[in-house]
């Protein structure tokens, strides 16, 4: 009798665990879905709207499906051409590129340093980098413009990229010492036994093990250079110089000659870069943010 009473109380315990997941699942997913439609919602509004013509955006609603959708393409070709995206764009490829993986390397190879060379007073020297995103970025806006003026950098390319990878070095920095440090220090000392220096065993033992850390960086230096506007604005006046965002602000002002479906499809077009970026490193990042959260 009391065998069979226990083993109605584990089954009724067992049956509500099981029963609680689900009712959990049933609530989540649906919230989940409806938070997906509403962040999806805006950008499907900017996808049709880029499809249409300008006759066809001004007498259709904004939800309205387009009628020839391969007037995009069209669309695109103006503001690359007219809007003048395209020398924007590549500089900001250059910029995103080559000043990701300069901030990448150099946090690197001061992280590494940091953690595994026994630098004396390194969490000082630590905090004196990172003590840099301390102040919002517009506090630098003023001393930048002229001392780039005064040594001759400002509406150069070479200004820019040096502006974008130290700004970034900080927090690159900051993920990237977490990590070393739970990198095991006998790993460091085997590869000495087997005769790498200290470069040696950066480069060949703990930049492969960063894979994960390093695509995340990436991604997200990559992504705010993309995005940038202010120092864009401030730094450089070239076409050739100044990066797309502020050559998309700029088609703000050209209404009357290209219209609104035009400067639409533009901003879809910057941002194809960094959705592309997402989807080719999502892999990496993933394990990236799962390292990162365990460490």
């Amino acid at each position: 009798m009391v065998a069979d009473v226990t083993r109605a109380r584990v089954t009724a315990d067992s049956g509500g665990r099981r029963l609680r997941p689900r009712l959990g699942s049933w609530i989540t997913w649906p919230l989940f879905v409806l938070v997906a439609c509403l962040w999806l919602l805006p950008f499907w509004s900017l996808v049709t709207s880029a499809m249409k013509s300008t006759a066809e955006y001004t007498n259709t609603g904004v939800w309205a499906l387009p009628a020839h959708p391969l007037t995009l393409f069209h669309n695109m070709q103006a503001a690359w051409q007219l809007g003048g995206l395209g020398p924007g764009f590549l500089a900001s490829l250059f910029y995103g590129i080559v000043g990701a993986a300069l901030a990448i390397v150099v946090a690197s190879l001061g992280a590494y340093a940091l953690t595994h060379l026994h630098i004396p007073r390194a969490f000082l020297w630590f905090m004196i980098v990172f003590s840099g995103t301390i102040f919002p970025f517009q506090m630098y806006l003023i001393p930048l413009f002229q001392s780039y003026t005064t040594i001759g950098l400002y509406d150069t390319q070479l200004g820019l990229l040096l502006f974008y990878a130290a700004i970034s070095v900080p927090f690159c920095l900051f993920v990237m010492r977490g990590f070393f440090a739970t990198v095991p220090a006998e790993l460091q000392e085997a590869a000495r036994l087997d005769g790498c220096r200290d470069f040696g065993v950066f480069w060949r033992i703990f930049m492969p093990l960063a894979r994960g850390p390093v695509a995340v960086l990436f991604l997200f230096q990559f992504t705010w250079i993309w995005n940038d506007l202010i120092f864009g604005l401030v730094l450089a006046k070239s076409d050739g110089v100044r990066p797309i965002m502020p050559s998309l602000v700029g088609m703000q002002g050209m209404y009357s000659q290209i219209g609104p479906t035009t400067p639409l499809a533009g901003a879809l077009l910057v941002s194809l870069p960094t959705m592309a970026l997402f989807l080719l490193l999502r892999r990496h990042m993933i394990q990236g943010l799962t390292v990162s959260v365990g460490a």
